[in-house]
C-alpha cells in the first residue's frame, strides 16, 4: 500500500472527511462543510521522524507510518492496557518494536490516547485495519458532534 492509496480509500469511503497537512503529517479529519479549522482527527500518515517522535525510523525512502485513533476498549482488548502518557520526546512504555513493519501496534507516542499505528501496511494488513479505521471515523463523528459549532 502507498500513502496515496490509503488517503484515496478514506476520502472516498467516509463522508465529511478532508485531508490537511498538519505537523509534518498528512491528516485526515472529519469536518463536514469545513466548519472547523481542521476538524477532528481520524488518522494520520507520518512520512518522516520528528523531534518528539523518532521511534519508528521513518527517515528512510518509502517508509511511512499510518496512525489511527480507536476506542479505548478496543485498544485494551488488543494490547492489554492503556499505557501512561510519556514525557515529551519519549515513547510509551510497552514491550513493542515501534519500528516493526506491517504490524498493528500501539502508536509510539500517542498510545496513551488509544492510537494505533502500522509502518508500511500490506494490502492484507490494511484489510485488517479497515474495521479500525471505521471505528476511528465513528469516534471522530461523535467528538465532532460534541463540539459547539
Amino acid at each position: 500500500m502507498k500513502p496515496e492509496d490509503i488517503i484515496q480509500y478514506v476520502l472516498q469511503s467516509y463522508e465529511g472527511t478532508v485531508l490537511h497537512p498538519n505537523w509534518g503529517e498528512l491528516g485526515i479529519f472529519y469536518n463536514p462543510e469545513e466548519k472547523l479549522t481542521k476538524g477532528v482527527y481520524i488518522l494520520t500518515i507520518k512520512l518522516k521522524d520528528g523531534p518528539n517522535d523518532q521511534a519508528s525510523n521513518l527517515n528512510s525512502d518509502g517508509v511511512y507510518r499510518l496512525n489511527v485513533a480507536i476506542e479505548k476498549d478496543t485498544f485494551v482488548k488488543k494490547f492489554g492496557s492503556i499505557p501512561k502518557r510519556p514525557l515529551a520526546g519519549q515513547t510509551i512504555e510497552m514491550d513493542v518494536n515501534f519500528a516493526a513493519t506491517d504490524e498493528i501496534i500501539p502508536h509510539p507516542v500517542y498510545g496513551w490516547m488509544s492510537w494505533i499505528s502500522v509502518i508500511n501496511p500490506s494490502e492484507q494488513t490494511f484489510e485488517e485495519l479497515k474495521p479500525l479505521i471505521d471505528e476511528g471515523y465513528h469516534l471522530a463523528v461523535t467528538k465532532y458532534k460534541k463540539k459547539k459549532i
